[in-house]
C-alpha cells in the first residue's frame, strides 16, 4: 500500500485550527511534530515512561497527512476520486483563507510519496526476542528457539506506550524482585503499564498482584500479556486511578497488605508517592523504586528516608538508579 505525505509548517498556535479544516475537507489524522513541553498533567498520565529532556520550544510545526494512493496513481479522498495536484489546490485555498484572520506562518507544503507500507505490523521489524539476565522475553511473532527451551519465557508484546522490559530501568527492578519474592508474597506494582513486573513477579512465585495505572489502555495489556503467559485473571487485578491524590483508590489498594511494592516510574513522582505508599505496605514490607536517573538518586534516598524507610540497597544499570528499602 503507497501513501502520499501532504506536510506543512506551520506554528504551534495554528495546529488545531489547521487540522480542523482539514479535516472538513477529508484530510484526517494529521502527525504532528513540535516542540511543546509536556505539560504536568500529562507527564502525570505518562506515569510509567522515562522522559528525557526535549529540545527548547522554537514555536514550529509540521502537519503531516496521509492519503492512500491506488495502483493507477489516483488518489481517494472522503469516498471520491481525485489527484495530488486537486488536494494540494484545496490545501492551499484552505491555508489562504485561515491566513486571512491568523498568523499560520509560512504554511509551505511539501508532498512526499511513501513507499509500501504496512503500518500495522512493519514496526514488527525493530522488536526483536532478548534477554534480561537468564529470561528470555519474545513477542507473539517469534518462536522459542530449541536450545530455550529450558529457560523461564516472557511473552510480551510492546503496547502503546508501555514498557516490554527492554530499559534498563526495568531490568533493575526485575532483579530486585527476584531477590525478595516468596510464595506468600502480595505485591503491589504502582504504573504497572503492561504488567511487565507484576507478571514476573508472578513467574517467580508471588501469590497474588494488583496493578494500579492512570491510563485505561493498561488494562487490555495488562489481560493480554497475562493471557500470554498463563497468569490466571485472578492473581492479578487491575486498578485505574491516581493512587497519589485519589483517597477511594488508596482504599480500594487496600491498606498495609502488601509484602512488596514496586514503582518503576519518575523521581519527580515517586517523591509524593512514597509517604503515601507507606500505608499500602505491611510492617516488613520491600519497596522497590526504579525511573531514577543518576542526578535524582539523592533526592529519592532523602524522600524514602523522610518515609520512616530502611534503605536497604541502591543499584545501578548505565545511568540509571533502583533504591530498595524496608519498612520497619
Amino acid at each position: 500500500m503507497k501513501w502520499v505525505k501532504f506536510k506543512i509548517k506551520t506554528i504551534t498556535d495554528a495546529e488545531d485550527i489547521i487540522i480542523s479544516t482539514l479535516y472538513d475537507i477529508g484530510l484526517e489524522g494529521a502527525q504532528i511534530e513540535d516542540k511543546i513541553p509536556l505539560t504536568a498533567l500529562e507527564k502525570e498520565q505518562m506515569f510509567v515512561d522515562i522522559l528525557p529532556d526535549g529540545p527548547e520550544d522554537d514555536g514550529i510545526a509540521y502537519l503531516s497527512f496521509f492519503v492512500e494512493e491506488k495502483e493507477d496513481g489516483t488518489l481517494e479522498v472522503q469516498g471520491e476520486v481525485t489527484d495530488v495536484e486537486t488536494v494540494m489546490k484545496n490545501v492551499e485555498e484552505q491555508l489562504e483563507e485561515l491566513r486571512q484572520f491568523m498568523d499560520i506562518g509560512e504554511g509551505t507544503i511539501t508532498v512526499d510519496e511513501t513507499e509500501d507500507i504496512d503500518w500495522i505490523n512493519n514496526w514488527k521489524q525493530y522488536f526483536h526476542q532478548f534477554y534480561i539476565d537468564d529470561i528470555l522475553v519474545i513477542p507473539s511473532w517469534e518462536d522459542v528457539a530449541p536450545q530455550d527451551t529450558d529457560r523461564m519465557v516472557l511473552h510480551i508484546d510492546p503496547g502503546t506506550a508501555f514498557g516490554t522490559g527492554m530499559h534498563e530501568t526495568t531490568q533493575l527492578c526485575i532483579r530486585q524482585l527476584r531477590k525478595f519474592i516468596t510464595p506468600e508474597t502480595e505485591l503491589l506494582d504502582v504504573g504497572t503499564g503492561s504488567g511487565i513486573l507484576a507478571i514476573l513477579a508472578l513467574m517467580f512465585g508471588a501469590k497474588h498482584a494488583v496493578g494500579t495505572d492512570l491510563d485505561i489502555c493498561a488494562v487490555e495489556a495488562v489481560a493480554q500479556n497475562c493471557e500470554a503467559n498463563g497468569i490466571a485473571p485472578e492473581k492479578f487485578d487491575m486498578m485505574i486511578g491516581n493512587i497519589i491524590t485519589d483517597k477511594e483508590i488508596q482504599d480500594k489498594v487496600g491498606y498495609e497488605c502488601y509484602d512488596i511494592v514496586v514503582a518503576n516510574i519518575l523521581a519527580d513522582v515517586l517523591v509524593p508517592l512514597t509517604p503515601v505508599i507507606l500505608h499500602q505496605l505491611k510492617k516488613g514490607g520491600i519497596y522497590i523504586t526504579s525511573g531514577i536517573i543518576d542526578d535524582k538518586e539523592q533526592t529519592v534516598v532523602e524522600a524514602v528516608k523522610a518515609a520512616g524507610l530502611e534503605v536497604l540497597e541502591v543499584t545501578y544499570q548505565g545511568e540509571w538508579v533502583s533504591v530498595t528499602t524496608r519498612k520497619n
